[in-house]
């Protein structure tokens, strides 16, 4: 489990095989969103900003964006075209020893679950 603290935080999450079933839009002709990602969406503090990656097409941005809207799906940002290879977050930590970056890796179309808590004395 993660301990994170009160500080309000950037998610930036991929889209295909994490929040949606992998490739649906291609293979059933719509999106399908995987267990778990609306009580996630529910339980992010509105202070927090959230970045979708993709490696899609712009070409399939207004589908995916009406989609995210009928699901109430919120999002910042959505970033379109990124590359299909790794995706490397590097930040700093605090002086106090606070880590300013996690990463989590979930196998692809599986439940959508970070398990978390806020420490308050973090």
């Amino acid at each position: 489990m993660f301990e994170f603290s009160t500080l309000a935080k950037t998610w930036i999450l991929d889209v295909d095989g994490t929040l949606v079933k992998h490739n649906g839009y291609k293979i059933d002709g719509y999106d399908t969103l995987l267990e778990g990602v609306l009580e996630f969406f529910e339980n992010v503090p509105p202070e927090d900003k959230i970045i979708l990656l993709t490696a899609r097409k712009e070409e399939y941005l207004p589908a995916l964006k009406l989609f995210l809207k009928e699901n109430n799906i919120r999002y910042d940002y959505l970033l379109t075209e990124m590359p299909m290879g790794e995706r490397i977050l590097v930040n700093d930590r605090k002086p106090s020893g606070l880590d300013m970056a996690f990463s989590v890796n979930k196998n692809r179309d599986d439940i959508f679950s970070i398990p978390y808590k806020i420490n308050e004395d973090l």
